[in-house]
């Protein structure tokens, strides 16, 4: 599968939700490789012969589970975005954290299920392997897309900045190390973003 292909889903009859809800629960809260098909069957109130007809492998589940909350992720990012189109880009780059300490309040507290599902899953002939990193290079484009209106010149240094910045702040959320990584990571951006405007001769932050 190319880099820029998306991996094959599966369609979601009654059963197969009940499965992918179960082991989505399961794979966030235990860990991909601790859960077995089993227990996912059992928690969905299904055969394993059913589990295996909607899905054909545990691979697959995992591929359903992080496509999921990826486009769940996107879709919620959106939102926000569109809410600060009138802002300016520095504005709409703040939001991402912002959106990022919302999803992470209601949807996860032991940190990234990216970060998490590589940890366990490393290599890229693992179907999973390029949702993981297909949604962390999104990630990427979208901060050097919208670094790249603030300071053209210093757009992928920028953005990779910020990258590091809202990574840092995913994984020290799920730790617990430090209160409110993701204030911490807004003020390093927002002052980020004031040098590199004043450096670009761009629109100021407010």
């Amino acid at each position: 599968m190319g880099p820029e292909e998306k991996p094959r889903r599966v369609r979601m009859t009654p059963g197969a939700r009940r499965v992918l809800e179960a082991a989505e629960r399961l794979f966030y809260e235990r860990g991909i490789h601790a859960v077995g098909v089993d227990l996912v069957a059992a928690e969905a109130g299904v055969t394993k012969k059913t589990l295996y007809d909607r899905f054909g492998s545990k691979e697959q589940i995992v591929v359903e589970y992080l496509a999921g909350r990826d486009e769940r992720w996107r879709e919620l990012l959106a939102g926000r975005l569109e809410a600060t189109a009138g802002q300016g880009p520095a504005a709409r780059i703040l939001e991402v954290f912002e959106a990022s300490r919302l999803w992470a309040q209601d949807n996860g507290r032991k940190g990234c299920s990216m970060i998490n599902a590589h940890a366990e899953i490393s290599d890229p002939a693992h179907p999973a392997y390029r949702v993981i990193t297909g949604q962390k290079r999104w990630m990427l484009d979208l901060f050097t897309r919208l670094a790249g209106e603030v300071d053209a010149a210093g757009a992928e240094s920028l953005g990779r900045t910020l990258m590091l910045l809202h990574e840092g702040a995913l994984v020290s959320y799920g730790l617990g190390v430090m209160p409110d990584p993701f204030g911490q990571a807004l003020d390093r951006a927002r002052q980020l973003l004031e040098n590199a405007a004043a450096h670009g001769r761009a629109a100021p932050l407010r």
